[in-house]
């Protein structure tokens, strides 16, 4: 009989910050029954995926061992561990579990992918239990820039896991759960075999902030700002949310929510239970009978996205709404890696229009929702775990998480995307790397990223694009060559333009050619392809991409 094991497997997470994706599995060595953790996404960028959507795991793996899923569990409602349920559930569908506000969320999103709401169980937070094949899982709540963040708790035949999902040491988080020492000591008490812990924040040095600690900065900014005042965060970030719009109306102003994802937050948060008092908000249309130095608007796009709210405001007139002189624009927010130009580019336009622009040079009106260095330190040490395995991180930042843990005196191991890690020994033990790449949502259709779609666009974009129709008669003496450019100078070196240069010299190169290449259609695009891209080459100096259509007559 074989030998039954542990096994741990990030498909998405480890190695990067965003798209979390993780795999428990117990049982026999290739028959495990399996849980996943989290579905998230992560997002593209125009220098390295131009025009895609959205990026989601690759779950080939999964796929092909459906039939021992048990159940998938979310830890919270963040996109980067949520995003990816309506596009991916039909390929695996499994149950699905999360608490109030998280299930609320991820109703929406199969919803919108035309799948029945019913797919999602709504779970109670820990002692509550579910029943998952060999494993009992709980939501331990946990404090983090949602609400309802809950680790979970994993038994198993082998021993506990705990699976912090993302989390912060916040004894006064504003809304949600209060991190509660006691409660995760009790649940640690009868010994806990793995951690599998965040890392996202293990590189700073100095404990982390309760989310209280902005509140009177906050106050104080809008009580001494003298125009409309409008402030961007996450949308899913409802205390802070809760935090601008309760400064707001203590200093008189209405409050205005623009942009979709805003309003949908704070409508699930409602509808969960767990946002109350929140400052009564008007509508659009209503704010324009109210003074503009008595208004505050709350608006998406803290990342520089071009179609939300604030790259709209900074481009001029937006719903009724436009920032003049004198007026305020808070970014309550950090900037994720990546996402500084377009930052940049909307604070440039609103300094440009006299707007005071407030950025995340300062800490004052903005904390962290991840554990700092030292708070992953009384992690492992309320915890006490036989191993930590890191997760959610960079590499950098799981590798500086396993030192921690070891100079702790517990085992650790750096397991990136793809590793398959047995945790059924005294230490963790990487057995096994699979392969695993991400998957493109393009339009509206799902793509494998070793399909050469991105590649091909950034080629195009680099390097411009000509397509050649060429014309052969059946006799094979009727030759010719007609060029279209895009993205390409019209007029290179020669002074004529660039196509009909193209056209002469791609004709003569036709003309030239034997009569048994020309037969050959393959020959003929290998032909045309060099010679198109040498002509243009020296022409323009570029290399461009050449599309062939051959033409035969007869």
């Amino acid at each position: 009989m074989a030998k039954e094991r542990l096994i741990y497997l990030p498909l998405g997470g480890a190695g990067e910050v965003g798209m979390n994706c993780y795999v428990y599995g117990y049982g026999p060595e290739g028959r495990e029954r399996l849980i996943v953790v989290d579905l998230g996404v992560t997002f593209p960028d125009m220098d390295t995926t131009p025009g895609v959507g959205l990026i989601l795991p690759d779950i080939e793996w999964l796929v092909e061992r459906r039939d021992r899923i048990e159940a998938i569990f979310f830890t919270h409602a963040h996109e980067d561990h949520i995003g990816a349920l309506g596009h991916l559930w039909e390929s695996l569908r499994a149950p699905v579990h999360a608490r109030a506000f998280t299930a609320g969320i991820g109703r929406i999103k199969l919803e919108e992918c035309g799948i029945g709401p019913e797919t999602v169980t709504t779970v109670s937070a820990w002692p509550e239990t579910v029943r998952a094949g060999p494993f009992d899982v709980g939501m331990l709540p946990v404090s983090h820039s949602i609400p309802e963040s809950s680790a979970l708790v994993i038994d198993t035949p082998a021993g506990r896991i705990l699976h912090t999902g993302d989390f912060k040491l916040d004894a006064t988080p504003v809304v949600g759960d209060p991190f509660d020492r006691s409660l995760w000591k009790e649940v640690a008490a009868s010994g806990v075999r793995a951690l599998v812990c965040d890392s996202t924040n293990v590189l700073s040095p100095n404990p982390g902030r309760s989310e209280a600690s902005i509140v009177r900065e906050v106050e104080d900014l809008m009580s001494v700002s003298k125009g409309m005042v409008a402030a961007t965060t996450f949308a899913s970030n409802i205390a802070r949310l809760k935090t601008l719009a309760e400064a707001g109306h203590k200093a008189g102003r209405s409050v205005v929510l623009l942009g979709r994802a805003m309003r949908r937050m704070v409508g699930a948060a409602k509808a969960a239970g767990v946002l109350e008092r929140f400052p009564g908000v008007v509508a659009p249309e209503v704010a324009e009978d109210i003074p503009r130095e008595h208004l505050l608007l709350l608006v998406t796009g803290s990342q520089g996205e071009r179609r939300a709210a604030s790259a709209k405001l900074s481009q001029g007139r937006y719903l009724g709404f436009e920032l003049k002189e004198g007026d305020t624009f808070l970014f309550s927010s950090k900037t994720i890696p990546g996402n500084e130009r377009d930052v940049i580019r909307i604070m440039n336009r609103f300094s440009e229009r006299g707007v005071e622009v407030i950025g995340d040079a300062t800490d004052n009106y903005h904390v962290s929702g991840h554990a700092n260095r030292p708070d992953l330190e009384e992690m492992h040490a309320l915890v006490d775990p036989e191993m930590v395995i890191p997760m959610h991180g960079e590499h950098r930042m799981l590798s500086s998480h396993a030192r921690l843990a070891e100079r702790g005196g517990r085992s650790a191991v750096v397991a990136t995307n793809g590793a398959v890690v047995d945790i059924s020994g005294s230490s963790p033990e990487v057995i096994e790397r699979i392969e695993v790449g991400r998957t493109y949502l393009d339009g509206s259709v799902l793509v494998d990223s070793q399909a050469f779609i991105v590649r091909d666009r950034i080629r195009m974009a680099l390097n411009g694009h000509v397509y050649v129709d060429v014309r052969i008669g059946n006799d094979g003496e009727k030759v010719g060559a007609w060029s279209e450019t895009r993205g390409l100078a019209g007029t290179g070196r020669s002074g004529e333009p660039l196509d009909k240069v193209l056209d002469r010299a791609l004709t003569r190169v036709l003309v030239r050619e034997k009569q048994r290449v020309l037969a050959d259609d393959e020959a003929v695009d290998t032909l045309v392809r060099s010679a198109a891209r040498k002509t243009a080459m020296a022409e323009i100096g570029k290399k461009p991409e050449v599309t062939v259509a051959i033409d035969r007559d007869g």
